[in-house]
């Protein structure tokens, strides 16, 4: 039986008390850790990133930590607007320049842990440069690098990420250039742990990040994530659940596999799991050295 809403009801509605129609008084468990007021957020209806954002809180939930020692720096694109929702220190840099960023404040304040959260275009096309030599240095910092395949902001452009033969609007006959593989460009460059999971996987997510946080270095974990607004339309995989589900039963997990042999190619699973974590002296760690040897002299 279906309900008919008549004029009168509604009226009675709205004489109710706030609390008695409000479907969600009771406070988020997460709430504390967003901006409300900045809700709702502009991604997409199936974007991944929003469960970025959760598995990175419910982290920071976790290990108990204090804001006062959270900082996330983020750069341009979709993904670099977690950091107007999220309620800690954050900033939001210009194109591909989050990792200097986050490099100065670390060498400025060595006490915060610093996350930098972006996406695949910020942190490997214009701010590549910027990736490589942060991990060669092993600056000490967290990055997520979310993965989604394409310019998803600025009109669905190919992206380093792109698949060959994928089609975005500035390869309309299908990619003819070699994407990236994250992973290992991370790991050869001197990154000290390198991990990769989807964002659907959640909790797994979640807990690579705990793990992370544990870490000292340059740590780097990418995220593969759907688009279905630019990638997935323009190749027609259907909508974001049928992304998902093609994530979830295109993946398989194999912790220890060589960052090499993790290339994202179609027809073939993608290869999930922790793939580096080979703790080594970091860079505020060596030229406090330095100082203390030049001092001796």
């Amino acid at each position: 039986m279906t309900l008919q809403r008549t004029p009168s009801a509604f009226r009675l509605e709205e004489e109710k008390s706030a609390e008695e129609t409000c479907l969600y008084c009771e406070d988020h468990p997460i709430d504390e850790w967003l901006r409300s007021d900045r809700m709702p957020t502009i991604w997409c209806s199936g974007c991944g990133i929003g469960n970025v954002l959760t598995a990175y809180i419910n982290a920071l939930i976790a290990k108990k930590v204090s804001k006062a020692g959270e900082v996330m720096v983020c750069g341009i694109g979709c993904t670099g607007r977690i950091a107007g929702y999220i309620n800690i220190d954050s900033f939001h840099t210009t194109h591909g320049r989050a990792l200097p960023f986050a490099t100065g404040l670390h060498l400025a304040r060595p006490d915060l842990n610093i996350t930098v959260i972006s996406g695949d275009g910020d942190l490997f096309a214009i701010g590549g440069n910027h990736f490589i030599h942060s991990a060669r240095r092993n600056i000490s910092m967290l990055v997520i690098g979310v993965n989604n395949q394409i310019y998803g902001m600025t009109g669905g452009q190919m992206a380093p990420s792109t698949p060959l033969d994928a089609r975005t609007s500035t390869s309309p006959y299908g990619n003819y250039e070699h994407p990236f593989n994250f992973s290992a460009l991370a790991a050869a460059a001197g990154a000290t742990y390198v991990a990769r999971w989807t964002s659907v996987d959640v909790r797994r997510l979640t807990d690579s990040i705990k793990e992370a946080r544990e870490r000292s270095g340059f740590r780097f974990i990418e995220v593969i994530a759907p688009c279905p607004t630019s990638f997935g339309r323009m190749n027609r995989l259907g909508d974001a659940v049928k992304m998902n589900e093609d994530l979830i039963a295109g993946s398989v997990i194999r912790h220890g596999t060589h960052p090499s042999d993790t290339d994202i190619n179609a027809g073939k699973p993608i290869i999930l799991g922790k793939f580096k974590d080979e703790p080594k002296q970091t860079y505020y760690e060596t030229v406090s050295l330095l100082n203390e040897k030049l001092s001796g002299e």
